[in-house]
């Protein structure tokens, strides 16, 4: 089984790209589990102590499996600990793609990035797919969600500070990658603008070869990855095009634009290339 982590700011794609990938016949995804994000328990002194996963962990990893259509399978009682818990993950993980007759297997949260090192130590031969979207467009977009989903969003208000430190956070932490054999970095602007050659070259990192299915079954796929109350996710069904710079300028008054550009040009993009943003 090969095992594949796709992460990267959110609002850069994560979703589009995942739907592009999971409509090959090889390959299965499922909706975010934010499995890494619930693991463990910073906010509980008690069990950080110990060592001991939070109690949301089993939880959360229950209401994945369920969201994803797999209530059949639940947590192992017998994980207390965080690597226990990997293993339990990534084991579950094999038996559904497995169940599906699936070689590979997808797992995107956009926020896994934070947990890279522990997700390398911890899952066997694991790969990671970076998708980065030019600065001013992701922030734009993280922007317009924030205010347009509010509750949903609620631990990240509508900021233009915090919507830069975010991508700037993220897209430094995916640049790390750049040169290792086991991290494979896309380019949103490519994808959009080139789809095929774009998939054809992430097809060959991930050892499978580019099928049609994977441009003329995304809309569909996206359903399946997706969940009801992921409105913000709607268009991914949609045909591809570049939305860049619309929601820029309508969001953002001049002066703004200025200071989302200047911040975002502390980060060169350029060493994407032979991919590079736009």
């Amino acid at each position: 089984m090969k095992r594949f982590f796709l992460v990267g700011c959110a609002r850069s794609g994560t979703t589009l790209l995942q739907s592009l990938l999971a409509s090959h016949p090889d390959i299965i995804s499922f909706p975010e589990s934010n499995f890494f994000n619930h693991l463990f328990p910073h906010s509980e002194p008690k069990r950080n102590r110990l060592g001991l996963i939070s109690r949301r962990a089993k939880p959360r990893l229950a209401e994945f499996l369920q969201e994803s259509g797999y209530s059949g399978h639940r947590p192992s009682p017998l994980a207390l600990f965080p690597s226990q818990l990997t293993a339990h993950f990534s084991k579950t993980l094999d038996q559904l793609a497995a169940q599906q007759n699936k070689k590979i297997w997808i797992e995107k949260t956009p926020t896994h990035i934070y947990h890279l090192d522990y997700i390398s130590q911890h899952i066997s031969q694991p790969r990671f797919i970076h998708i980065i979207r030019a600065g001013k467009d992701a922030v734009a977009s993280l922007y317009d969600v924030r205010q347009k989903y509010p509750k949903q969003w609620a631990n990240e208000p509508a900021s233009i500070e915090l919507s830069i430190d975010r991508w700037l956070k993220d897209v430094s932490l995916s640049l790390q990658y750049v040169n290792s054999p086991h991290h494979h970095l896309v380019s949103y602007e490519a994808l959009v603008a080139n789809p095929q050659p774009t998939l054809e070259r992430l097809c060959q990192f991930m050892d499978v070869h580019f099928t049609p299915t994977m441009l003329n079954s995304y809309a569909s796929t996206a359903q399946q990855v997706s969940l009801a109350r992921e409105p913000w996710k709607a268009g991914v069904a949609s045909p591809i095009r570049s939305a860049n710079s619309t929601k820029f300028y309508s969001l953002f008054d001049g002066q703004q634009q200025e200071y989302i550009l200047r911040r975002t040009a502390a980060i060169d993009l350029s060493r994407l290339k032979p991919y590079p943003i736009c």
